[in-house]
């Protein structure tokens, strides 16, 4: 069976508790996970997880351009600390968020920013969520040319962020959306990501990938994301799950995995 990682999940939301959560991904090949901070409130929760379960899970700490406007000096002073820890593997989930503005756009900026700035400091990757903003993204991006890297997660923007996106170093990451019926755009992105640049995540609970549509997403579904990027690739699963883990270990060194 190939060995997968989710690179992007949030056990702190799934129905099942994480360790049932965790076994049903093992039990489908799915043998690394990395849970994702997206808020002051949940920053505790997400690290216990991954303090409980390392070294199979892993965890980001940031906070989602959602809760921008609760990013504070103390927030800032907290991913400095804990950052360092063996089970934090990068910052984020960190971006831009104009669909739904639920911070206000200088708020998301300034977090944005000044979290780019931590990684930077700490050598840690980023996540990053981007919507309706792509613009603004590249751009805040490019002030940091060189000095951060990371992946765009949950890819589903243009052509044109993608391109930018690589440009500037960072990765690509795939999830269920793919499988779509109306994400053929988003197919024809693909095609042009090189293998040593692409991941594959869940985004769990959220996105369930078919066949599963309708049900809450959980990791052991980012099998079925794979099958279809490996399809679009022309390459088999295990040739795509051998590429995915060397492009996680290298974008994640903390990450064990022999």
């Amino acid at each position: 069976m190939p060995a997968w990682i989710d690179i992007h999940t949030h056990l702190n939301m799934l129905e099942d508790e994480p360790a049932v959560s965790i076994q049903k991904a093992k039990d489908n090949g799915v043998e690394k996970l990395i849970t994702i901070g997206t808020c002051p409130g949940d920053h505790e929760t997400v690290l216990g997880i991954a303090r409980k379960h390392y070294p199979d899970v892993y965890c980001t700490l940031g906070v989602h351009p959602h809760d921008a406007k609760d990013y504070k000096a103390s927030t800032r002073e907290y991913l400095l600390e804990k950052a360092v820890e063996k089970e934090v593997v990068a910052i984020g989930e960190i971006g831009l968020d104009y669909y739904y503005d639920n911070s206000g756009r200088d708020e998301q900026r300034m977090a944005f920013r000044d979290q780019l700035k931590i990684a930077k400091q700490l050598d840690l990757p980023v996540e990053i969520h981007t919507r309706d903003a792509e613009e603004d993204t590249i751009s805040i991006l490019q002030e940091f040319d060189g000095e951060v890297r990371g992946l765009i997660h949950c890819f589903t923007g243009t052509q044109w962020l993608a391109d930018e996106a690589l440009k500037l170093g960072f990765n690509i990451s795939i999830s269920g959306v793919v499988t779509f019926k109306n994400a053929s755009s988003l197919r024809e992105t693909v095609k042009t990501v090189p293998l040593d640049r692409i991941h594959v995540e869940t985004d769990s609970p959220f996105l369930t990938p078919v066949p599963f549509r309708g049900k809450k997403n959980t990791s052991a579904y980012v099998v079925h994301t794979a099958e279809k990027v490996a399809e679009i690739k022309g390459i088999s699963t295990d040739e795509l799950a051998k590429i995915t883990k060397e492009n996680a270990l290298k974008m994640f060194p903390k990450i064990i995995w022999n």
